[in-house]
């Protein structure tokens, strides 16, 4: 079980993941070996809304740092998800066809997307956010969210 960076704002909490990285929009990589599962991180999938429908990149798909790797479908909107890493799709999580409601239920467990291949994880990696700094950028997204409702 990760440990988690945690805020509340007005009456919403999320959590941040200390035991991976993050990109600008909230997907988030966690090395295994050469390999790197991904997903939607807390902030992500809350601000979405509940997930009725997932796609993923099957296997074998070669995806860049930010190629779009998955689409969710939500009640709220569609958004496609970009890739935080260069590499090949090996493993999708099966979950995401028959119960893709695991996104918002254990984003940071059950809920992962997909496993890649990274081909380039020392330069994806300097493009991610530690958790920490997107701690702090999601804080601040958060909050502006409050102030326009």
């Amino acid at each position: 079980m990760p440990e988690f960076l945690e805020t509340t704002v007005d009456k919403f909490t999320f959590k941040v993941a200390i035991d991976r990285l993050y990109n600008e929009e909230g997907i988030w990589a966690k090395p295994e070996g050469n390999l790197i599962r991904i997903g939607l991180s807390d902030f992500l999938q809350q601000r979405s809304g509940d997930v009725a429908f997932a796609e993923v990149k099957t296997v074998g798909t070669q995806a860049a740092f930010d190629d779009e790797i998955a689409v969710v479908e939500t009640i709220k909107v569609n958004i496609s998800l970009t890739s935080p890493v260069t590499g090949k799709v090996v493993e999708v999580n099966p979950a995401m066809a028959t119960a893709p409601e695991a996104i918002n239920q254990d984003p940071y467990g059950a809920g992962w997307l997909a496993v890649v291949e990274t081909t380039e994880w020392e330069v994806d990696k300097a493009k991610l956010l530690n958790p920490q700094a997107y701690f702090a950028k999601m804080k601040v997204e958060a909050e502006q969210e409050v102030k326009k409702a």
